[in-house]
């Protein structure tokens, strides 16, 4: 399993050059935090970004605060310097922007070596999420999600008027239509290459709570395990929703008693609720209880 990796159902975005959003951002119940260097802070503020982030991480770090880090992409010759600054023991993930391939991928991998060896860490311990914006990007999913064990958490996102939308040419709408072949692909392309936790994104609507709760339905009802977030108000809904209900649980724990009570009178399938189940749908009762467990809604 990819080192260190935890399920995030929500992980929100905060500017890099606001000490003050980033100090005040873990209030607000997100799993993770992502402190941003990217599009959020002014060129000319990204050195001075890279100093408050580093601060950020040493200070809200041993507090026990998932922090990940959105770096410049590669082709800005930024990244590097980002990567310096950023790599130490509470530093949970980077988020690559913009990845065209596995070999974006695969040079950030060898910079956070490089890194983690001058901060005396062990060797992997910085997972990475690769942004897939282009419709290149997207279609190497599987690549990219193969050429580093690093590779914790992927998806797809399709929000209005961004990278994605400019480079596939998509008209957004807030059901999702349009974006559910590759949201869909790149899950299957991250579930395929053993990517524990992929997450999705892309809901830019800061006060249609109804919507949100309508993408992240149908993004957990795909297989995406969290979303990436612009707005505290998001939070408290997306957690709600990639959180399995005490319903949930009972159905789970239900279909595993039911196969107990079978194999003692002998039978491979039973009915339980109506259908028919069997050992399959017994494994996969147990590897979702298993995440409960992860997430705290459910004793050992």
């Amino acid at each position: 399993m990819t080192f260190n990796a935890k399920p995030l159902r929500s992980e929100l975005f905060v500017p890099g050059n606001k000490e003050d959003w980033m100090r005040k951002a873990p209030r607000y119940g997100a799993d993770a935090l992502i402190l941003d260097l990217e599009d959020s802070v002014p060129p000319v503020e990204k050195a001075g970004a890279r100093v408050l982030v580093r601060k950020m991480l040493e200070e809200l770090g041993p507090a026990g605060h998932t922090l990940i880090v959105r770096v410049n992409r590669l082709e800005t010759g930024l990244t590097g310097d980002d990567l310096e600054a950023i790599t130490c023991h509470h530093l949970y993930a980077i988020m690559l922007p913009k990845v065209e391939g596995p070999a974006d991928v695969i040079e950030a991998d060898i910079l956070l070596k490089l890194f983690e060896r001058r901060a005396g860490m062990e060797a992997g311990q910085v997972l990475i999420d690769p942004g897939l914006e282009s419709a290149q990007g997207i279609r190497l999913a599987y690549e990219v999600a193969t050429s580093s064990a690093r590779v914790a958490h992927m998806g797809a996102a399709g929000g209005k008027g961004g990278d994605p939308a400019r480079s596939i040419g998509f008209q957004w709408t807030p059901e999702g239509m349009e974006t559910l072949f590759f949201r869909s692909k790149v899950l299957l392309d991250s579930r395929a290459a053993g990517v524990p936790y992929p997450v999705t994104g892309g809901w830019m609507d800061l006060h249609n709570l109804d919507g949100l709760r309508e993408a992240a339905l149908q993004a957990r009802r795909l297989g995406y395990t969290g979303m990436h977030l612009i707005h505290p108000s998001h939070v408290p809904v997306v957690n709600e929703v990639f959180t399995p209900n005490q319903e949930e649980i009972a159905q789970w724990q239900g279909v595993i008693a039911a196969m107990e009570e079978g194999r003692k009178r002998g039978d491979a399938a039973v009915p339980f609720q109506g259908d028919m189940i069997d050992i399959a749908h017994e494994e996969t009762a147990k590897i979702m209880l298993a995440r409960a467990r992860e997430l705290g809604v459910l004793d050992s």
